[in-house]
């Protein structure tokens, strides 16, 4: 996969993208992040990126111009593209904005899929709306709350489809018992000791029988998605004796009330 990012603020991303993971990733040769200074292709002699918006009002706007040319020269750009087609293929163009759509680990999933990813961090009041209008693919929002600019937003989204690339966790299976990975939040975890200042470990996990830990850590998954997030309960499917757990569970809780 290949990730771009637009951003007047390039040095923000230089520690996350060397760190961790996503630095991982890039050492393997799985992913290949970059960041574009928009700011360098503003089309006066003074650089500047925003203007007043037309009708009045308070703030700054992104002027078009910038950011056009940005995603136009790294389209062009040969130089970043690779012999094995990384960014040969048409890329999402993505805008990081409160207005637009939740990221979600599904949304993750999904953009994992592609091969080249464009992400625009604006800052300001906002983006001209040619620009969301005849640019971008996709507008995403981490929360229902403004920050300062798109950097810290886009670094979410990034490191949550990165990990979800093959080959990039050393256990394949971390990724697919994530929160939210099937709809639930994940399930308890406990490592040595198994007693620890009188606090046992559950017997269950002890026990060796996988099928048993399985069920177990499905009812205690869907225990916690019911008492923290229960608006995501509408949506997952539960067998006969699942519902009838979780009723039983309602009920006790309710007593001890």
């Amino acid at each position: 996969m290949r990730i771009d990012v637009l951003t007047l603020f390039p040095e923000m991303f230089e520690g996350v993208f060397a760190s961790s993971i996503l630095g991982k990733a890039q050492d393997r040769g799985l992913v290949s992040l970059s960041t574009v200074n928009f700011r360098n292709f503003a089309d006066n002699k003074h650089n500047t990126v925003d203007d007043t918006p037309y009708g009045g009002g308070g703030g700054m706007v992104l002027k078009p111009e910038p950011i056009f040319g940005a995603v136009e020269h790294v389209l062009s750009n040969p130089g970043r593209q690779s012999d094995d087609g990384i960014g040969g293929g048409k890329p999402r163009v993505i805008l990081m904005c409160p207005q637009g759509q939740p990221f979600t680990q599904s949304k993750a999933a999904e953009l994992a899929a592609e091969s080249h990813l464009i992400m625009i961090c604006g800052h300001y009041e906002g983006y001209d709306e040619r620009i969301r209008e005849f640019l971008v693919t996709d507008e995403l929002s981490i929360g229902d709350y403004v920050l300062t600019g798109g950097e810290l937003p886009a670094m979410v989204v990034i490191d949550a489809v990165v990990r979800l690339l093959p080959g990039v966790l050393g256990n394949e299976m971390s990724a697919v018992t994530d929160s939210f990975s099937d709809g639930l939040l994940e399930y308890p975890h406990y490592t040595r000791p198994a007693d620890y200042r009188g606090w046992s470990v559950p017997d269950v996990l002890l026990s060796g029988h996988h099928a048993e830990i399985s069920k177990w850590r499905r009812l205690q998954s869907l225990a916690r998605t019911l008492a923290r997030r229960p608006e995501l309960m509408e949506r997952v499917e539960l067998s006969p004796a699942e519902r009838q757990w979780l009723e039983e569970l309602k009920r006790s809780e309710n007593a001890e009330r």
